[in-house]
């Protein structure tokens, strides 16, 4: 097993569980055989042509059983890196929801190719350790990877719908969030006031939807919209600061170090 700080890839999915793994997220595909799993109480075969992505709590799969000829790769990726790396689209959160229920996509022989050809780029990056820019490559790689995800989940489930009560509610959230609402709003009793419901009642239907809290996705949301603003140059740290209602540099600064795991100046090195 190869391991980076932030990348590791591994070939069976038995250590998915390991408290080692907790904040990666695992991104596997299978080139023969199968294996069986059971995960938010249902029942899960991923099988030769498929492939998975288990974002974090990787202890929440069990009863895991590969057969003799399982073959797989696994990349796992941490969330920091994950968010610098993801493409300037929050499809990735609906993404989520959908992944949340169902972990496997079953891909077509075309996107087998694309995303074996993904994997391949990703466990090459990796074994370059001479390269001076190894880290911009990694990411660039990780973000194509990232990118064909999304649009094979597009394809795949894109059209779905949220039938009941519940999934409506945690769709309207979202959208708030996609608009862009989280730049001025950071506190759940927002959300929860422009939707007519408590806000325990919205992190109660956030949890059961999507498995996390209502916090947790309007954090993802600043926090995925500020690494790309820190990203860009012309824009100074005062600029960003402001646009997301800071009360200070300073307080940003702390936000920027809590839930991103890396001073502001950090991501214009």
């Amino acid at each position: 097993m190869d391991t980076i700080q932030h990348i590791i890839i591994d070939h069976t999915l038995a250590r998915i569980g390991d408290a080692a793994f907790a904040d990666y997220l695992c991104h596997a595909y299978c080139y023969g055989g199968h294996c069986t799993f059971e995960r938010n109480g249902q029942a899960f075969r991923f099988e030769a042509g498929d492939c998975m992505i288990i974002p974090r709590r990787g202890d929440l799969v069990k009863n895991l059983k590969e057969s003799e000829d399982f073959q797989v790769d696994v990349i796992y990726v941490t969330q920091q890196f994950i968010e610098i790396s993801t493409p300037q689209s929050n499809y990735g959160m609906r993404g989520q929801l959908s992944l949340f229920q169902n972990p496997i996509m079953k891909l077509t022989p075309k996107q087998q190719e694309v995303c074996k050809m993904n994997f391949d780029a990703v466990k090459r990056r990796l074994e370059q350790t001479d390269h001076h820019f190894r880290h911009d490559a990694l990411m660039n790689a990780v973000e194509c990877m990232i990118i064909d995800f999304f649009d094979f989940h597009s394809q795949l489930y894109g059209a779905d719908k949220i039938s009941s009560q519940q999934y409506q509610l945690m769709e309207q959230f979202i959208e708030m969030l996609e608009r862009g609402d989280f730049r001025k709003n950071r506190e759940i009793s927002y959300y929860a006031d422009q939707l007519c419901v408590t806000t325990k009642y919205l992190s109660e239907v956030s949890k059961k939807v999507s498995g996390l809290p209502a916090a947790f996705w309007i954090t993802r949301y600043a926090s995925l919209d500020i690494s790309r603003l820190l990203r860009n140059r012309n824009l100074s740290f005062t600029d960003i600061s402001d646009m997301f209602g800071f009360s200070s540099l300073s307080h940003f600064s702390r936000y920027v170090q809590t839930n991103l795991g890396a001073k502001p100046s950090d991501f214009r090195e």
